[in-house]
């Protein structure tokens, strides 16, 4: 018979992480949504846990286990979305130099991402191009062993504070298509400037930042990959993040329901307990089924990452999870919401930042119907015969 159960190691992950999430991550939750500010509280408690390595290889410093990533992510996500973020942002990067990454740029920046002295973001989205990665315009041209880089992005999330940004840009013929290459960028390299810090709807304890390139001279050492290798790096690196997100919506998604339970079963309307009525115990039962649908997904992603699965046989799957359990995560908070009545609009009310976190989710790593597309060009045999349509 087919067990679905965790294994020990990680179960003692998820009771540690639950046991900081309700003693002191939840009590931060309101004032860093109401602030807006950056939670170093939360960075340095997460640091202190040695979080950060959850899904780094053993040789790393980690425990190389991306389950126990997603179990971590969804006990944080379930009372703070921010704090989970902080977790997030750090391993994106962590992917694309571990998957990319030559031998010494491994060396000079996994230790610190590992153990939180280094931060990091990743800069794809220009004004002109968010999901259609290959419609970006920022140039690296070669200049014997540097690379001048202009460009603009935005939407770089975790670039305030970052030491460093993987920075995407097209190389080759100043007057072609180019090919994609990701350019390790450090803070206080002239030209890199940081720009306007965007007033979000959700997720606004991590701070995403328009970035300014005007010639930004990187040596060629900092190149991930071979030229023309960057689109097939950063999207290796976001295959292995999605059940990430999607781990984060199975959190956000539970923590909304618990708080539509609490809620329904102490108020009373019509001389009766609001959560005898049937219609809101069909919303109820449809709630719990949903997030454990996209709990099931989330770990089978989580699983073939770490059989060392990728490419075609993992990004379907991640995929899969990502779309399913952020849409989940999405309709538990709207309904969570309507059972609150005109509470639920109230700002003051944890259910109105649930709500708002929820949609992020939707767009972010790739929006949900980028998701469709991966998975029904999967289950319809059609080659990404090209970036454009890849960036889809």
């Amino acid at each position: 018979m087919m067990m679905f159960d965790l294994p020990d190691d990680v179960k003692e992950v998820q009771q540690m992480v639950r046991r900081v999430a309700n003693e002191r991550v939840a009590p931060r939750a309101h004032e860093i949504d109401r602030s807006g500010e950056y939670p170093q509280d939360m960075f340095d408690l997460l640091c202190e846990l040695g979080m950060f390595t959850l899904p780094f290889p053993a040789e790393h410093g980690g425990m190389g286990s991306q389950l126990a990533a997603c179990v971590a992510v969804e006990e944080l996500s379930r009372v703070c979305y921010n704090t989970a973020y902080l977790l997030i942002v750090q391993w994106v990067p962590f992917g694309a130099i571990l998957f990319g990454g030559d031998k010494e740029q491994q060396a000079r920046f996994l230790p610190g991402l590992a153990n939180g002295s280094l931060r990091s973001a990743l800069a794809v989205t220009e004004p002109q191009s968010g999901s259609d990665v290959a419609g970006i315009r920022t140039r690296a041209v070669r200049e014997g062993d540097n690379y001048r880089i202009n460009g603009q992005k935005i939407w770089s999330t975790n670039s305030a504070v970052a030491d460093f940004v993987l920075v995407a840009a097209k190389t080759g013929d100043p007057d072609s298509t180019g090919k994609i290459n990701f350019f390790i960028v450090e803070k206080g390299t002239k030209g890199f400037e940081l720009g306007r810090k965007e007033d979000k709807l959700g997720a606004r304890g991590v701070p995403s930042n328009a970035l300014h390139l005007e010639d930004v001279i990187v040596p060629a050492a900092n190149r991930l990959g071979p030229e023309g290798e960057g689109f097939k790096i950063v999207m290796e690196a976001f295959n292995q993040s999605r059940p990430i997100i999607g781990a984060r919506g199975v959190g956000l998604a539970q923590g909304a329901m618990e708080l539509a339970r609490d809620f329904i079963l102490e108020r009373e309307a019509f001389g009766q307990p609001v959560s005898d009525f049937q219609g809101v115990r069909w919303m109820i039962a449809d709630m719990a089924t949903g997030i454990e649908a996209s709990r099931l997904l989330v770990y089978r992603a989580a699983a073939l990452v770490d059989a060392g699965k990728t490419g075609a046989e993992l990004s379907a799957a991640a995929a899969m999870s990502k779309r399913f359990a952020t849409d989940t995560a999405m309709q538990v908070a709207q309904d969570a919401v309507q059972l609150f009545g005109a509470a639920g609009i109230s700002s003051d009310v944890p259910i109105n930042r649930y709500f708002r976190d929820a949609k992020v989710l939707q767009i972010i790593e790739g929006t949900n119907q980028i998701q469709r597309n991966i998975i029904s060009n999967t289950v319809l045999g059609r080659p990404r015969t090209s970036g454009r349509r890849a960036a889809r």
